[in-house]
Formats: C-alpha cells, structure tokens, sequence
C-alpha cells in the first residue's frame, strides 16, 4: 500500500473514532440530569434586576459644585495632615452648576462650610442621609431585590433603608435616613424619600436640606454593570427652586464583591467628646480606659 492509502486508511480510522466518541458524549449528556444556570436572571418581576454592590466614582462627596482643589477647612489640616488634607478638584454633578440657595439659607450653608468637620453629620459618624448616602466617601453599597419591597444596605456607617414599593406615604415620624417609597417607570426605579430630620448635609462643602424636603431618585440601569442615578431636591424653606444632581453608578464586579463594615462609632469618640476628655484628670481617664487614647 503506498503512503496515499495508508493516509487514507488512518484518516478514516480517525474520523470512525472521532465519531464513535461524539455518540458516546451525546449519549452521556441525554442521561445526564439537566445543570442549572448559574447566570443572574436579568429580569425579576418584569423588572431589571439591579441586584449587586453598587459604588459611585463621582467624588460629590467633597462637595456637589464645581471647585478647585483646596485645602479642607479643618484646623491645622495643614500642618498635621499635608496633602492628605486637601479637597480634590471636581467638575461637580450639579446640572447647571450651581445650587439655587435662597440668601438666609446660603448664609447657613457657608457657615457650615467655614466650621467644616467640626460639624459635617460625616465626621460625627451620623448617618448619612438620602442622597448623601449613595456617594459618602465614594463607599460602595448593596441592593437587595426581590419580588417586593427593595434593601438598600451602605458600607458606611451600617446604614440602611427599606425603599416601600407602592404609594407615597405620610412617614410617622422624622429620621435620619427618611421614609422611602419606590415605583417602576419602565426600567427606570423612582424612589421618593420624604421626612428626614433636618440634620442632613449633602456633602463637605456644607450643601444641606432640612426636613421639609423632598427628595426623589431615579435609577436607570445603562447597561449591565452600570446605571444612570439622577436626584431632584426640592425645599422650598431653603431653595428657590428644584434642582437635581446627577452622577453613573458602576457594579463592583470581581468576584468576592461585597460591602464590609465601617461603624465609624470609636473613630468618632474623640471628635465629639474630645472636649470633654481634655478636662478629665489622669485618673478618670484610667478608669475608663482612655489613657491609651
């Protein structure tokens, strides 16, 4: 036989093989038990399914507006912190780019930037607020949804807040987090969040809404590991008129994504009752375990 029929002979041999093989696997997988998709379903209730850890990249936390980068205004920063101290420039998220402060108002709120961390609800490690809660210290948070009612855990702070899906409400009570109430338009979650308790600021610069306000978001998913998150703010005791902010959410997608614990209680201890730490003699320090502080 010359090597043209051996050639020939192998490749038919190859071929009954590889053929023998594929009906053998077919076979297999017929008898096999049928593997459940691991992939999220991209729908929950008709709905987009925006189950995940979320994080803003927006730096509105250092302030909404536009500005340069600046020293912060916290005393001696400068001297004890350096650079770490300073205020990275920012475009700003503010459409248009400036909030309509009503004069009193606007009075407030360079007050509070003047008095920086010494009263920023942040550095006390109060909650934070809505919306500021989206995009403190550009930390990430969790949505949890099901065929109901959707979970809103944040990194900082532990904070947390059921967003009722159905009617806007009359919330009982003031809170540090409000009342929240979401609906469905298109693919598009609107959440109205009312009766925060006037202690909310919406960033470092001293940006603040009291309790009369009016806050609803709009989260409109762009793709499948980014969404538009777009905030109307309105309070008539403290702006001339709406107003709305508006920032990209991105999902943290390696593998073991997930929002880690940041109770900010003992970094804060001394920032709130330092004052008080200051008059208390070594003794009362030991006693209290304040000594090696």
């Amino acid at each position: 036989m010359g090597n043209f029929g051996k050639l020939a002979v192998a490749a038919l041999l190859v071929t009954g093989t590889s053929f023998v093989a594929q009906e053998a696997s077919a076979k297999a997988a017929a008898k096999a038990p049928a593997r459940a998709s691991t992939a999220a379903p991209a729908t929950i209730g008709g709905h987009p399914n925006i189950n995940g850890v979320w994080q803003a990249l927006s730096g509105a936390d250092f302030g909404l507006e536009p500005h340069s980068a600046q020293t912060s205004p916290g005393p001696q920063s400068e001297r004890e912190l350096g650079a770490i101290a300073a205020i990275p420039a920012s475009l700003g998220v503010v459409e248009g780019g400036t909030i309509p402060y009503l004069a009193e108002a606007k009075a407030v709120r360079d007050a509070n930037a003047k008095a920086g961390p010494m009263k920023d609800p942040e550095a006390n490690c109060y909650l934070p607020g809505i919306p500021r809660a989206t995009y403190v210290t550009n930390m990430p948070f969790q949505i949890i949804q099901g065929g109901g009612d959707i979970l809103m855990a944040y990194e900082y702070d532990s904070a947390n807040r059921v967003i009722a899906m159905g009617p806007v409400g009359i919330p009982p009570i003031d809170t540090w987090m409000g009342t929240s109430y979401g609906k469905w338009e298109g693919n598009t979650l609107v959440v109205t969040t009312l009766a925060q308790n006037g202690e909310t600021w919406l960033d470092r610069a001293g940006n603040y809404l009291t309790n009369n306000a009016t806050v609803v978001e709009r989260f409109t998913p762009k793709g499948k590991d980014h969404m538009d998150y777009e905030v109307t703010i309105q309070d008539p005791t403290v702006y001339s008129k709406p107003w709305k902010i508006k920032m990209p959410l991105y999902r943290r997608v390696e593998d073991n994504a997930q929002i880690l614990e940041f109770k900010c209680v003992p970094f804060a201890e001394m920032h709130l009752y330092g004052d008080l730490y200051d008059t208390m003699d070594a003794a009362a320090k030991a006693r209290l375990g304040l000594d090696k502080k």
